[in-house]
């Protein structure tokens, strides 16, 4: 369980291909603490450390991205260089800053959009049509596994505003037009909505 408040960006250093993808991410975590098996929310999907070290860069810990997960999420993008939102799993007594993420990816969403506004930057984005009907003004999402308001929806697009300390701390910053971006509904919406349609 996450909370969308990213805490590193991390680095890919290394991509390889081996039925799975397992990808070596750079990180400014201390990973004498990261255990095997532990989770780590990686561009807002859940991923299990299946190594982890430090060497003449820094540290940094291996993740597998199984097919399904390629399919589903924006991952399949990353190359080497590429930054990365990371977040580790929320522990009892945490402050939850954001909102409540599972990490379980839903579908990707695309940058239509830019626009400055003031020092913060209105982003416009699509989202799949069966994932549209989750999301509301004034509601969260988690984009790239950053917990966001919803500022107005119109049909499948939504938009949401960047304030100049989320463009710095995560890898908003650098977003693009045309960027492919990994989307989880709100799980309050989703609940609702199944709710809905069990009563009607």
């Amino acid at each position: 369980m996450f909370t969308g408040i990213v805490t590193d960006i991390g680095t890919v250093r290394a991509l390889d291909r081996r039925g799975d993808l397992r990808v070596r991410l750079g990180t400014a975590y201390d990973t004498d603490g990261l255990d095997l098996g532990a989770s780590v929310a990686c561009d807002g999907c859940c991923l299990t450390v299946v190594d982890r070290g430090t060497d003449a860069t820094g540290d940094w810990f291996d993740v597998d991205v199984s097919a399904e997960s390629l399919s589903k999420t924006a991952l399949g993008t990353w190359e080497t260089g590429s930054r990365v939102n990371l977040e580790r799993p929320l522990r009892v007594g945490d402050e939850l800053g954001g909102h409540i993420v599972s990490g379980h990816v839903d579908g990707t969403a695309q940058i239509v959009s830019i626009t400055p506004e003031g020092e913060s930057k209105r982003f416009v984005f699509e989202a799949p049509a069966a994932l549209a009907r989750f999301i509301a003004p004034k509601g969260s999402v988690a984009l790239n596994g950053t917990s966001l308001t919803v500022n107005e929806v119109e049909g499948a697009r939504f938009g949401v505003n960047m304030i100049p300390h989320t463009q710095t701390a995560t890898t908003w910053g650098t977003s693009k037009v045309g960027d492919l971006v990994n989307l989880e509904i709100d799980t309050l919406a989703r609940y609702v909505a199944r709710l809905a349609e069990v009563a009607a």
